[in-house]
Order: C-alpha cells, then sequence, then structure tokens
C-alpha cells in the first residue's frame, strides 16, 4: 500500500463557509487554510470521495488539467477539493488504476461534482477513461441563470470565465492574475502538466483552480430558485454529454433528471431541452463560421440556445446546439441553409 501523501507539501485557503461572503471585503484574506495533498494511489483518496455516506450528498470541487484537454489531449492531473484539504490525483504517476478507481466517484449521484465548464473534462474523461461524468453543478451555467432571475437577459452563448466569477464580489470578488501567468506558461510549453516531480507553481495553479469552488457553490445555492436548479442539472448533463459523441444516442448514460414533482404541481411546464449535433460536410465549415465568426455569431443572436463548434481541438466537422427544442431546430434549419451550395 502507497504511504499517505506529505500533509504539508503547501497549504492554501479554501474559503468553505458561505458566511465569508457576508464580511466585510477586508477580512476575505483571513480564509482558513488547507492542506493540498498529491495523489498517487487509491489508498490516498478522500474515504468520503471513495465510499460517499448514502444519507447525504458529498459537495466537491472538481477540474482538469491536462495537455490541450479533449478527447486526444492527455489528462494529467485531476483536482478535488473538499472542505478539509485539496487532493491533486496525479494522472501520470498514478496512471489508468489511480483513475479507474475514481470513477465509481465521478459517475455517482450521491456525490455533487462543482465544475466551471464541464465540457472538455467530460470528454477527455470519457474517451480516455471510459467515465461518464454525473451529477454536476456546473458554475458558468448557474452564473447564467442567477443574472437571468435577477432581471438580466445574458445570451446562452454568452459565458462568464473563471476569473471573471471570481472577480465578481457576489461569489468572491478577488483578482486572479496568476491564471494569465499559468496561461502565458502553456502557450510557451504545452507539455507544462507533465513534468514531475510537480513544481511549487504547477500545484498552486491546480489548487487555485479548485479551492474556491465550494464557496462559490454555497453562494449560489442560496441564489437559485426550485426552476433554475431543475434547469442547471439538466443543462450541466447536456453539457457533460455534448463533445462525448456516441452511436446509441447516449443511451448508455445516466438519464437526464426528470422536472421535480413540486415544479409540476405548481403548474410550470417548460419547453424540452435538448442537445443536437450537426455534421458539417467537408468544406463547409467556413461558411457556418463565416468571416471572422459574423456567420455563427447572428445564428447565435436569432436563437435562444446555445451553439458550439469545436475549435481547434476538434471535432472539426460538427456544431453542438444545446437549448429548447423549438430554438434548436431553429438555429439547425439556419445552419442547414448556410452550408448549401449556392
Amino acid at each position: 500500500m502507497a504511504s499517505d501523501p506529505p500533509l504539508n507539501l503547501a497549504k492554501v485557503p479554501l474559503p468553505i463557509d458561505p458566511v465569508f461572503l457576508l464580511c466585510p471585503s477586508d477580512s476575505k484574506s483571513e480564509f482558513p487554510v488547507v492542506p493540498i495533498r498529491i495523489v498517487t494511489h487509491a489508498s490516498q483518496l478522500p474515504p468520503e470521495f471513495i465510499d460517499p455516506p448514502v444519507d447525504r450528498q458529498v459537495v466537491i470541487g472538481f477540474d482538469c488539467e491536462g495537455i490541450d484537454l479533449c478527447r486526444h489531449g492527455a489528462l494529467c492531473v485531476m483536482q478535488l477539493a473538499l472542505p478539509n484539504a485539496v487532493y491533486l490525483v496525479d494522472a501520470i504517476e498514478g496512471g489508468e488504476l489511480l483513475i479507474q478507481a475514481c470513477k465509481p466517484a465521478l459517475e455517482s449521484t450521491n456525490i455533487m461534482k462543482v465544475i466551471h465548464d464541464c465540457k472538455r473534462d467530460s470528454e477527455a474523461l470519457h474517451f480516455q477513461y471510459g467515465i461518464k461524468l454525473n451529477n454536476v453543478f456546473d458554475s458558468q451555467i448557474a452564473y447564467s441563470l442567477i443574472e437571468e432571475e435577477e432581471g438580466r437577459k445574458p445570451s446562452l452563448n454568452d459565458h462568464i470565465s473563471f476569473v471573471g466569477l471570481l472577480a465578481d464580489p457576489r461569489y468572491c470578488g478577488i483578482s486572479y492574475l496568476e491564471k494569465e501567468e499559468v496561461r502565458v506558461l502553456l502557450r510557451q510549453d504545452p507539455e507544462f502538466w507533465t513534468y514531475r516531480p510537480m513544481s511549487e507553481m504547477m500545484i498552486r495553479a491546480a489548487a487555485d483552480d479548485v479551492r474556491f469552488l465550494l464557496s462559490i457553490y454555497h453562494s449560489m445555492m442560496e441564489r437559485l430558485n426550485k426552476k433554475s436548479l431543475w434547469h442547471l442539472a439538466l443543462r450541466s448533463s447536456l453539457y457533460c454529454r455534448c463533445f462525448c459523441i456516441n452511436d446509441n444516442d447516449y443511451a448508455d448514460w445516466p438519464s437526464l433528471p426528470p422536472l421535480p414533482d413540486d415544479i409540476v404541481a405548481e403548474g410550470y411546464v417548460p419547453e424540452e431541452e435538448i442537445l443536437s449535433i450537426l455534421n458539417v460536410p467537408p468544406g463547409k465549415m467556413g461558411r457556418v463560421i463565416g468571416r471572422k465568426g459574423a456567420s455563427i455569431q447572428s445564428v447565435k443572436e436569432s436563437c435562444h440556445a446555445e451553439i458550439i463548434t469545436g475549435g481547434a481541438k476538434g471535432p472539426p466537422d460538427k456544431v453542438f446546439i444545446i437549448g429548447p427544442v423549438k430554438q434548436v431546430r431553429k438555429a439547425e434549419a439556419i445552419i442547414r441553409g448556410r452550408m448549401l451550395d449556392l
């Protein structure tokens, strides 16, 4: 059995109590500190992650790092933020056995995974390890739903960045300048996350991407109403599926969350929301996107649906559309029209 990971390798502030959000801004520097544990063996994973209690849901902050993370871009580190520690699951040192040990938890309905934009992480986990990421609270989607609740009408295609979310005083009100520093390093050296042993900067950067997620979750839960919580669960599930293309219409994936009975009893009958995947013939993606993105942008502005292309990471021949059925069908029709030969 592997020995326990170092307890005092590093410590970071991990705000876990939503009350801290009500404190004056100058007091937020007094966050509690917790250890960062590097995990290379399944025995070093937190017990509540491996064997969650059945009488309550465990909530964790979650993120992944890798080489241009996607179906082909290798997963290198998986971060878990719990109230008492941040765990950096080392996919390079621990290998397939370690990540497979995490599979039950990542697919479990008893563990809520709080993550900011889960699409690429889900894609990497699915294609590299056969994991179907489930029970996700996507803070990017939650932010948009809260904005809508509070009278602002963001487009489904206007997404808050993680840096922007942290800067919002309703959630954290902090600057994350170090994120840009890491981005520069990644552009200079795409292999950044592969080096071992992990440097202090790598450890800090990995922990920084999850250490505020539990606090953000608590703050957002105070703002989200029952209807928005259901939309969040549904859209998070569709996000998890987005790039994980298969031939059986996701029949082997966890079911999409049903509309709760108490919302139905209130007479709320929302239009079904779906994920649609359009195949784009060779040579036609340029017409879909248009010069400087003008064509795809006009489609986004015409439809209340989210429209996603694979970009540099791919897949290069597909367009993904998420939203209410009528709006998705409208977007499909417009995009198909753009692909026609004139």
